[in-house]
């Protein structure tokens, strides 16, 4: 093999395995005092060719990844589409222990939400610690049809104490 194709295949594997890397998760561990979490719920969507809506059932999840400090979910507020507050899931601050793991749920038949529906999570800890993991499992079945995804927080605001 020449010099030239060598640098070349070295060049595209080095980049294969730093995209491997990164897609897999494994780049700096991310540290907060607290955030402001914003993720998306797909209470129901609809199916083609005539949009005909898909009831989904919707689980919120929340788990502390650190391995050592607990943290507070102060807000758990679910909006519907137009951005109009539907129901508030913690009237009062909710510790999470570490590696701890606490979920909200939806029933399918709760389409109050519709397809632009939302939670807003906010979280604090006494110190920086390992960003908790946010997310909102949706599920369905219909005529032995089933669908299921997730989808990932994404952190609005940062707090700092």
């Amino acid at each position: 093999m020449n010099h030239p194709t060598f640098c070349r295949i070295t060049h595209v594997s080095f980049l294969v395995l730093i995209c491997t890397a990164s897609c897999l998760g494994f780049e700096d561990q991310k540290l907060s005092q607290g955030q402001t979490v914003y993720v998306s719920v797909y209470s129901n969507i609809f199916t083609a060719p005539r949009a005909i809506p898909f009831s989904l059932e919707a689980t919120l999840i929340i788990r502390n990844t650190d391995m050592s400090e607990s943290l507070r979910v102060t807000t758990i507020d679910f909006y519907d589409t137009e951005g109009k507050l539907v129901k508030r899931f913690a009237e009062t601050p909710l510790v999470l222990q570490p590696l701890e793991t606490k979920y909200i749920y939806l029933p399918g038949k709760n389409a109050a939400g519709g397809l632009g529906a939302n939670f807003i999570v906010r979280w604090t800890a006494a110190r920086e610690i390992n960003v908790p993991i946010v997310e909102c499992l949706m599920i369905g079945t219909k005529s032995g049809q089933g669908i299921s995804f997730i989808s990932a927080g994404m952190a609005i605001k940062e707090h700092a104490r």
